[in-house]
């Protein structure tokens, strides 16, 4: 049944029942394994306008691998139009949306895209999504960017920039707090060379949420993720044996702590193990931003991390090669 539709969104539109390639086994659905409210512990929120806002960014990443921040310098009308210009990418016709369809065999790997693909267990994730390079400009194919709605281009572009100066600001917090310098992560994760991919995630109302996910539990290949919610919750937290549920904060910017911050603390900061759940009144959409190593860039533990009372607890090797190992689910 879900091979005859293109993507998520049409299924939802057409659906009564849940098809059972998206019901997720027991241990992994919603309804019976999310931390029943009450006494859950929230992430930290943290004011990045307050003196120790920088240690805190530590202590944070190191006790959940995810937190959200205020007063992160991002304007608001900023944010608002990067939500526009995807609003509305979706809200286009099926034909005009293919016309930017992913094609992983062709090498075409960024584009508009569906998970009505399945896993290693024959299930599929209740989620449609954009995604592309925003910086570096030589690794740029605005090719691959919508033509419409109107004004996308100049809104990603105008969200990078702010996303840029803060993710060196956060690299910088968290640099300190192993006790390095400053700029020694940032310059381990190749400067100037780091790369920022943008996606857009859509989740339609679905019929059935307790029985499904929007995103299946994984960690982030990346060095960190800036992720813009909408007011729809759905992104859970793994923490202490429990899924909590990341509450939605109004214009805080969540925070992931990725697999390559993992190893560069030689595990002192933590990648954050996350899933998304999906809502069966509306419509939950999200804008994270990946910030990556260049693909040739060898990342491993910093020395100064490294002892005989700590050894190396990850191998060093290339992104790219770490990249395929995880994407294929090969040992690493």
């Amino acid at each position: 049944m879900g091979e005859v539709h293109r993507s998520v969104q049409e299924l939802a539109a057409s659906l009564g029942a849940l098809p059972p390639e998206f019901v997720r086994p027991e241990h992994e659905q919603p309804a019976a394994t999310t931390f029943p409210g009450g006494a859950a512990p929230d992430a930290p929120v943290i004011d990045l306008s307050e003196p120790r806002c920088g240690a805190r960014v530590a202590a944070a990443a190191r006790e959940w691998g995810l937190f959200q921040v205020v007063n992160h310098g991002v304007p608001s009308p900023v944010v608002a139009e990067l939500q526009r210009v995807g609003r509305a990418f979706f809200s286009l016709p099926r034909e005009e949306k293919d016309r930017y369809a992913m094609d992983p065999a062709s090498g075409r790997i960024e584009g508009y895209g569906t998970r009505l693909q399945r896993d290693l267990e024959g299930k599929k994730t209740w989620n449609d999504f954009f995604f592309h390079v925003v910086a570096p400009p030589e690794k740029v194919d605005h090719g691959a960017w919508p033509r419409s709605p109107a004004g996308y281009r100049e809104a990603n572009e105008a969200y990078c920039c702010h996303v840029q100066r803060l993710a060196r600001e956060l690299l910088g917090h968290l640099s300190l707090g192993l006790g390095l310098e400053e700029g020694a992560m940032a310059e381990a994760f190749g400067g100037g060379d780091l790369v920022f991919l943008q996606k857009i995630n859509l989740y339609p109302p679905c019929p059935q949420p307790e029985l499904t996910l929007g995103v299946a539990p994984h960690t982030d290949m990346s060095t960190l993720t800036v992720l813009v919610p909408n007011e729809v919750q759905g992104l859970q937290v793994f923490k202490d044996g429990h899924w909590y549920d990341a509450k939605y904060v109004p214009d805080a910017l969540i925070i992931h702590i990725g697999d390559q911050i993992e190893i560069f603390s030689n595990g002192a900061y933590k990648a954050v193990l996350h899933r998304t759940t999906v809502s069966k009144e509306k419509t939950r959409m999200s804008w994270p931003v990946f910030v990556e190593p260049p693909g040739e860039l060898v990342v491993g533990p910093h020395p100064q991390l490294v002892s005989g009372e700590s050894p190396a607890k990850y191998k060093a090797r290339k992104y790219k090669e770490y990249q395929h190992c995880k994407i294929n689910k090969l040992p690493m």
